[in-house]
């Protein structure tokens, strides 16, 4: 019978090999308890009174459902006592969550997180995620400063997702490596299911919201019936950005969200954000063998100039990347 090692046994080998990354190693197990906890709530959230809208909208001006409450809360409470952050940025919250005076100091390191990414699908039973982002903190600066949060993506120590659907999987990477681990819900423990996860070189699916294409650019709707036409690629969208990405980084896609006008103003505006959504989707891909673009730029490249910026995103397959790149430069 082949040994399936656990999350803590592949985290403990990562410390024997680089004893530098002794904080990230503590950082993932953290995020891994956070992602159990999330899992158990949202698979008994009816039973437990948390469907449905909260009553309120965040900074992005989206609805705010109940379960965005409980999990925002709990990143928040659960990450600032573990003593590795100075700062929290969450996609609910105004502001950066300043940490410099509390739990054990202030942190050597910043997160950003979409605390429950698709959660307008929590009602209907879709699958939802929970998406981090972490920086080493900028020396010399306050510890709620902004800037900590505006470093382009490629200084990314550690980024992932937990994606709660039929199974619970946690995707992340150190810049090494993608790793997909999944939870056994009757031993409370991830197990790795795929080591070094690499995007296929064919190009199976495309996912955008169809719905749109009259509102994009023409360059975006020509790539989009270039996927469809001319490589034959087939239509798969969720809804839930983790749950997209996650397909097409095991069977091979292309993810599109373009910026849309629906007003005719000649203004196309994007709605993914760059810190919690953008950059950590990006970082993976790069270290599956892909790659992620906001129109001309990779996003990776990116110094965001805002904590709460949007950008366009298309990303999966990098040749098919490549020729979009094309498009856009003969656009």
């Amino acid at each position: 019978m082949a040994f399936t090692p656990t999350l803590t046994q592949y985290l403990l080998g990562q410390l024997a090999a680089h004893p530098d990354r002794k904080d990230l190693v503590l950082i993932m197990s953290d995020l891994a308890t956070i992602g159990k906890i999330i899992s158990r709530e949202t698979n008994r959230a009816g039973l437990a009174s948390i469907l449905g809208a909260a009553g309120s909208t965040n900074i992005q001006d989206e609805e705010v459902q109940k379960l965005d409450v409980f999990a925002n809360e709990l990143c928040k409470n659960y990450l600032r006592t573990t003593g590795h952050f100075c700062a929290m940025a969450s996609e609910e919250e105004d502001t950066v969550v300043d940490l410099g005076g509390e739990g054990k100091g202030g942190g050597k390191y910043v997160i950003a997180f979409d605390p429950l990414d698709g959660s307008s699908n929590i009602d209907v039973n879709v699958s939802i995620g929970t998406i981090f982002s972490v920086h080493r903190r900028l020396p010399d600066l306050p510890t709620a400063a902004p800037e900590h949060f505006l470093q382009p993506g490629k200084e990314q120590v550690l980024a992932g997702y937990i994606l709660y659907g039929s199974s619970t999987v946690l995707v992340f990477s150190f810049g090494n490596g993608v790793h997909e681990f999944t939870l056994d819900q009757s031993l409370g423990e991830f197990f790795l299911s795929r080591d070094r996860m690499q995007v296929p070189k064919k190009c199976k699916y495309y996912s955008v919201n169809e719905a749109n294409f009259k509102y994009f650019q023409p360059r975006d709707q020509k790539f989009v019936t270039y996927l469809r036409d001319e490589l034959g690629c087939g239509a798969r969208y969720i809804g839930s950005f983790a749950a997209d990405f996650h397909r097409n980084l095991i069977t091979g896609g292309i993810f599109l969200y373009p910026g849309v006008d629906k007003k005719g103003t000649g203004e196309y505006k994007p709605k993914l954000r760059l810190n919690f959504e953008a950059k950590p989707m990006a970082f993976l891909l790069a270290h599956a063998g892909g790659l992620a673009m906001a129109d001309s730029e990779e996003i990776l490249a990116i110094k965001p100039v805002d904590v709460h910026q949007r950008v366009p995103i298309v990303m999966g397959n990098k040749e098919v990347m490549r020729e979009y790149a094309t498009m856009k430069k003969d656009a």
